[in-house]
């Protein structure tokens, strides 16, 4: 009973509104279990958002394979694999899920197979070198993305489920605000390790691997306490025609249509975000300090952000999108203004770190705004419906859009910032169109 208490007290706390305990879009049944389940969904995410920080494609898996001597070709296929294998299947996934009353039991086997991939990868990282140790990664990836997509899924209508309307945004950036904190002080060790004569090594990088693993576990073993009631159902029903169905849905309603464009569009926040660090390694070198001061902005911009964006959210999730993204699009062009007007401030050790810092604030917004956006558009299986049409259809344009760095054989990267600029700004045109929820 005193922990119940010491949970609503939080609770009360981190929401602050007199209307707080108004239980909007959810059962009677589940609204005195809203306390409780609302910090158990935070710190379950905050696990999962502290492993994902560990792992990121971007920084550390290409680093695990440069140290196992893996081939350089490897490398671009990380994110598409990390990001469109665990969107690609959700359609399949949604509709096995459909038949289940209690869903959070899906989120939890995500959970613990994404921890199996990465204590497998960094096995690898210990004890095989060479072309069939990638390989090896790369299948461990592919495991990892589809158990992603699984918890991605089931977490969305769990959230429908246990969590007023109002509230929801604040479980994503207060789960993210957290995460962001911890990988900050992740960064300031790798910053101080770099100012010894410490160098780390594929054994090193492997062990911190599997000490990570441990995050995912952390959160299924709290994701399990949250009370979930029973939910609708859809039985008898054949997967792939089940989900063939699914995809008239961007047919017949034009809403959720425009969101899948504008989410689309808004990719570009994502993928422009590579190559402010690859054009940090052009201009400051490869050192540790560089690669610790992007990770340490990375994780502050999630900690001074994510709960203003949530809070935001729970007002306007579109406007939320439009103005986060409209500020990752003038950060772009101001970066290639720097480029060509005055090239010689790239070497200035803080001005990339710190415009990566704002992009990543950017994308926080984007992120925080867009899932919000998606839960509040439907209730009950139309949510899982949503879900998983969205998500297969953007693993779909997301292998497209990454296409589009090929086009740095023409351009500069500054150019192709610019690019993904203009795409964002077209965004935000178009989340004009979509509908308040």
């Amino acid at each position: 009973m005193a922990s119940k208490d010491v949970l609503e007290s939080v609770y009360e706390k981190i929401t602050n509104e007199e209307d707080a305990r108004a239980c909007k879009a959810i059962d009677e049944s589940a609204c005195k279990e809203v306390p409780g389940n609302f910090i158990k969904l935070i710190i379950a995410q905050f696990f999962t958002n502290l492993g994902d920080a560990m792992i990121n494609p971007k920084i550390t898996l290409p680093w695990i394979l440069n140290s196992i001597g893996a081939p350089v070709y490897l490398l671009s296929w990380l994110v598409p694999i990390r990001e469109s294998g665990s969107l690609l299947p959700q359609l399949a996934i949604a509709s096995f899920i459909r038949k289940l009353p209690l869903r959070k039991w899906v989120w939890i086997v995500g959970s613990i197979f994404q921890s199996i991939s990465v204590v497998l990868i960094g096995l690898i990282a210990m004890t095989m070198q060479g072309a069939v140790a990638g390989w090896l990664v790369i299948a461990c990836l592919v495991v990892f993305s589809l158990a992603r997509g699984l918890s991605s899924v089931a977490s969305k209508d769990v959230l429908g489920k246990t969590v007023p309307k109002t509230q929801r945004g604040q479980v994503t950036g207060w789960s993210a605000s957290v995460a962001g904190l911890v990988t900050v002080g992740i960064a300031i060790v790798m910053l101080l390790s770099a100012l010894t004569s410490f160098e780390g090594n594929a054994y090193v990088y492997g062990v911190c691997l599997m000490g990570a693993a441990i995050f995912w576990l952390l959160g299924a073993l709290v994701y399990s306490r949250v009370v979930e009631f029973s939910g609708e159902v859809d039985g008898g029903k054949n997967g792939f025609k089940e989900a063939l169905k699914q995809l008239s849905l961007l047919k017949t309603d034009k809403a959720f249509r425009q969101f899948v464009i504008t989410r689309s569009l808004f990719l570009c926040t994502a993928l422009s975000a590579p190559f402010y660090v690859v054009l940090a390694q052009h201009t400051l070198g490869n050192n540790m300090w560089v690669l610790a001061m992007f990770i340490g902005a990375s994780g502050l911009a999630s900690l001074v952000s994510a709960p203003f964006w949530g809070k935001f959210s729970d007002r306007s999730s579109r406007k939320v999108m439009m103005a986060a993204c409209l500020f990752s699009s003038l950060i772009g062009l101001v970066l290639f203004a720097v480029s060509w007007l005055a090239p010689s401030l790239l070497d200035n050790v803080l001005l990339l770190p710190v415009l990566y810092f704002l992009l990543t604030i950017a994308h926080q917004g984007v992120r925080v705004g867009r899932k919000t956006y998606l839960v509040n558009l439907a209730d009950g299986n139309k949510r899982t419906s949503y879900v998983a049409v969205s998500n297969t259809m953007i693993g779909f344009i997301l292998l497209l859009m990454s296409f589009i760095g090929a086009l740095t054989q023409f351009i500069s990267l500054e150019g192709l910032i610019l690019v993904f600029s203009g795409m964002a700004i077209v965004g935000v045109l178009m989340a004009l169109r979509l509908p308040e929820v």
